[in-house]
């Protein structure tokens, strides 16, 4: 991946179009990893995709395909929860100094292993019934909402670390993550 260029896609069916993310969330994250590539670039990518993306799902996906009947609500509820809680991993990893090398990669290994959770969880039980359940021009429309909502996020950029505080205090009161364990802001 060369300097870390985020594509913004103009729309498409939307399986193919979050899949695709998911796999350039994947490929972040292995530079992530990488102590020979740009770290702190390689992060904010990182971020600006993940926050982009799910805001886009939540706003423009999920709500749609609740109402279709192709996913149940406890389904959206527990990818939105995923979120928060993967939103939480990347307000730490966003407050790890790159170059303190041991905190920064333990706070990759956090918010790899909830994403990579999340990621399997949404391509087996929202985007597969998706596939077969949705018509393709419903996917299609799916698809250009998410990409305008997606690419605006991107355009304005959305995942500074105050950005993600916000979105994680919102998590908090809205229940989304257990109060017992919030870190102070």
């Amino acid at each position: 991946m060369d300097q870390f260029t985020i594509p913004r896609p103009g729309g498409g069916d939307i399986v193919d179009l979050i899949t695709d993310d998911h796999r350039l969330l994947e490929d972040l994250m292995r530079a992530l990893r990488d102590e020979t590539a740009d770290r702190a670039a390689a992060r904010a990518s990182f971020a600006e995709v993940l926050v982009a993306h799910s805001i886009a799902e939540e706003e423009s996906v999920y709500p749609r395909l609740r109402r279709k009947d192709v996913i149940e609500e406890d389904e959206a509820d527990e990818g939105e929860e995923e979120h928060a809680a993967t939103n939480e991993c990347l307000l730490r990893l966003l407050r790890a100094d790159v170059s303190a090398t041991e905190d920064f990669e333990s706070a990759v290994e956090l918010v790899a292993q909830i994403l990579n959770h999340h990621i399997n969880e949404e391509e087996i039980s929202i985007l597969n019934p998706a596939q077969t359940e949705t018509p393709r021009d419903v996917r299609e429309q799916l698809g250009a909402a998410w990409t305008a909502r997606r690419n605006q996020l991107l355009d304005e950029g959305c995942a500074s670390r105050e950005q993600v505080q916000q979105l994680v205090d919102a998590a908090y009161e809205d229940g989304l993550l257990p109060n017992d364990d919030q870190p102070e802001g």
